[in-house]
């Protein structure tokens, strides 16, 4: 995937070049831009997040394939402020991606959202895991800037569970609360989760999570409600 980030880390923005015949998958409503011979289909079958249903609203995922005949450019941009990585997948190791993470990919690359084994990763934030696997390209997206670390066999390295962005599957986890009752209530931490390597670990620097949280304390509704 030809793709060529501009405006980051704060604002950044992914165009992707395609070739004539080319093609990439977008999360739904991420398109920004698209210049040239580009056509779209948008699709919730053939495996791919079929039957997902978001943990916020209930309403299908949905992505959307862009083509072209003649070759053609596709801006993508994440919901929120932030930065973008491109991560490449040789097809011998899956990858792991918050779902608000994932913003584009190869259609070579197999993302399934019906992955049992993240169901309960992020209990109670109303995020999933996403499982990427194949050989091709995708395109991270974060709140706040992206930084990755490698991780030797047996390092440990915790995160709060809102700045997760991807991990690699050889990477083992839990998820557990940040320390005893009194800082989970008085210390304002949630839950985190332990990484083990080896693999490499994505991390964002803000929290959309603590983003929401803030907003709720400032809406003059909820205090007037209150």
């Amino acid at each position: 995937m030809d793709v060529t980030i501009t405006a980051g880390p704060a604002f950044a923005m992914g165009t992707v070049t395609l070739p004539p015949g080319g093609s990439v998958r977008v999360e739904a409503g991420a398109m920004a831009m698209t210049r040239g011979d580009i056509s779209v289909e948008t699709s919730a079958q053939g495996g791919f997040f079929k039957g997902i249903r978001r943990a916020l609203g209930g309403e299908s995922f949905f992505v959307n394939d862009y083509s072209t005949r003649t070759g053609g450019q596709v801006g993508v941009a994440a919901t929120l402020p932030g930065d973008m990585t491109m991560v490449s997948l040789d097809g011998t190791t899956p990858l792991l991606v918050q779902s608000g993470s994932w913003s584009a990919s190869d259609p070579s690359v197999d993302v399934d959202s019906k992955w049992g084994g993240g169901k309960s990763f992020f209990s109670g934030e109303g995020l999933i895991l996403l499982r990427c696997t194949g050989t091709g390209d995708l395109l991270l997206a974060s709140y706040g800037a992206i930084i990755a670390s490698d991780l030797a066999a047996g390092e440990t390295m915790t995160l709060d569970t809102g700045h997760v962005v991807a991990f690699d599957e050889t990477v083992q986890y839990s998820v557990r609360k940040a320390g005893s009752w009194k800082s989970t209530l008085l210390g304002g931490e949630g839950l985190v989760t332990d990484f083990t390597g080896p693999g490499r670990v994505w991390l964002q620097t803000r929290s959309s999570l603590d983003l929401i949280d803030w907003i709720k304390k400032v809406n003059p509704q909820q205090r007037s409600n209150s």
